[in-house]
């Protein structure tokens, strides 16, 4: 469901965003677009949403831009001392609009990774795109979409919280009604779908590029022999904050580990033959009506109607 409205209000190169829900397939389309010669994603920030806030309640002040930055437990993944970004923010003044203080982060990182063009993977901005969109105009929202009971599956199998597949599927639905109905308001939105991502890659990458004015480059193919290298900046532990526990190290990086691996075909409709038959139902029963809305099978339990 893509929107190719242009916007005139910035010459700026277009900056991909890519969000959906987690455990969707965000890390692997950044690692793809991550690995063309002239894109570079950083690891999730998380504090954009804070920045922009600061700064449009006039509190934008080098010094707060900054505190709004390492306000996010992940700031510690781009390895910028004080000095750095604060000398950074005050070279481009002393009141900062939130799209200049936003573009002096992701330049600083890009200058760092040698590439022209920069862009954002966060799946929780998937909630945020308007508020982005009003900063950072030159920002082209791509959202991942996958097949809700897969993400499931996923989910639990890492989650350290106490979740069912119920659970899943009201967040998963939510994300994704929340995304359809922000996009006619955006300029620049398009859904991807993490199927076509593994078993349809170079034409669904190419359509990407195309959306984002980014030439194509074989390089997006090759992704996962530089994957554990772009990974290593994020082999840290997340320490706990008022979101989320502590996450060590050894579950952090497991997390994205089939991102160092060429895209498996194993990956897609796991739910066929792993999901328990409850599980699968109760999904179903709550979620059914948007899998089937996005041209996902169901067996029509909970596909005519879902519940709130």
């Amino acid at each position: 469901m893509p929107f190719f409205k242009r916007n005139k209000a910035t010459d700026r190169p277009p900056a991909p965003f890519v969000v959906g829900m987690n455990r969707s397939g965000t890390t692997l389309l950044r690692m793809m677009l991550d690995a063309h010669p002239e894109l570079t994603i950083p690891p999730e920030t998380h504090f954009v949403p804070d920045v922009i806030r600061a700064c449009n309640r006039g509190d934008g002040t080098p010094d707060s831009v900054l505190a709004a930055m390492k306000s996010s437990r992940e700031w510690g993944d781009f390895d910028f001392s004080d000095e750095e970004m604060l000398g950074r923010l005050r070279d481009r003044g002393r009141k900062l609009e939130a799209g200049v203080a936003l573009r002096t982060f992701y330049e600083a990182y890009a200058e760092r990774q040698g590439k022209p063009r920069w862009g954002e993977k966060t799946p929780r901005y998937v909630g945020k795109m308007r508020q982005i969109q009003g900063a950072l105009p030159e920002a082209r929202f791509v959202h991942v979409v996958r097949d809700g009971r897969d993400v499931a599956l996923s989910v639990l199998d890492r989650t350290v919280r106490d979740l069912t597949a119920a659970d899943v599927a009201k967040r998963w639905k939510r994300k994704v009604q929340k995304a359809r109905d922000a996009a006619p308001q955006l300029d620049h939105y398009v859904e991807v779908r993490y199927e076509d991502l593994i078993l349809d890659t170079e034409p669904t990458l190419r359509r990407i590029c195309e959306f984002i004015e980014l030439d194509w480059d074989d390089a997006l193919l090759a992704y996962h022999e530089r994957s554990s290298d772009r990974l290593a900046e994020m082999q840290r532990a997340l320490p706990a904050d008022d979101r989320s526990a502590e996450l060590d190290v050894d579950r952090r990086m497991a997390t994205h580990a089939m991102t160092t691996k060429p895209p498996d075909a194993d990956r897609v409709s796991r739910w066929k033959r792993e999901m328990p038959e409850a599980d699968r139902r109760s999904f179903e029963e709550i979620a059914g009506g948007m899998l089937s809305d996005l041209g996902y099978e169901t067996d029509g339990d909970g596909a005519s109607a879902d519940r709130p």
